[in-house]
């Protein structure tokens, strides 16, 4: 169960406010990139010519930080949109399940909760029938719940190969059927004598 509560609407208005922040920010280099990274010296001196040197590399310095945080800035955006819309996708997705049959949509939850730590630990759900095994396989059914589930049914054999067996049933609950087995290539029989 996912513990995370948003609304879709939500995280689009954080990315336009985000994106608005950045263009301000973008602006805002843009205009001062002039104004710091070609400083003319105040004085005919060196001193006053290293100082306008040693400041107009460090302008330089920040609009080539400015650009990259500008570029991070929009991968972020980006990345804040593209989440907005995946989660609005999901949303839509599974609005259906909840509004077409409200109580098999609870139950199934219930389930899922109930099984999960199970499942995780063992393999095997508490209640709930194991799936079948594939037909043509051999694969053994899957066994039912713990507590309450039939085993699922043994998948049947490839030629010459035995079939699955069935699945373990639960506590309350029936074994599955062992799969059939393939047939076998027979040999040619004689002919016999006719009486």
């Amino acid at each position: 169960m996912s513990f995370l509560v948003t609304a879709p609407e939500a995280l689009v208005a954080a990315a336009t406010d985000l994106a608005g922040i950045g263009s301000a920010v973008n602006t805002a280099n843009g205009a001062a990139a002039a104004q710091t990274s070609a400083l003319v010296a105040a004085g005919a001196d060196e001193v006053s010519a290293a100082i306008a040197a040693f400041f107009s590399a460090h302008g330089q310095a920040y609009q080539v930080i400015g650009t990259q945080a500008a570029n991070f800035h929009n991968q972020f955006v980006q990345a804040l949109t593209a989440g907005a819309q995946a989660y609005a996708s999901a949303e839509a997705a599974n609005t259906p399940a909840l509004t077409d049959n409200p109580v098999q949509f609870v139950q199934q939850e219930v389930l899922r909760l109930i099984n999960t730590p199970s499942l995780l630990l063992t393999g095997r759900p508490i209640i709930g029938n194991g799936a079948n095994g594939a037909p043509g396989t051999g694969q053994d059914g899957a066994p039912g719940g713990w507590l309450i589930g039939n085993g699922g049914n043994g998948g049947s054999g490839a030629r010459g190969q035995n079939g699955g067996a069935g699945g373990a049933a639960g506590l309350i609950g029936t074994g599955g059927a062992g799969g059939a087995g393939g047939l076998s290539e027979g040999g040619n029989a004689g002919n016999g004598a006719s009486l």
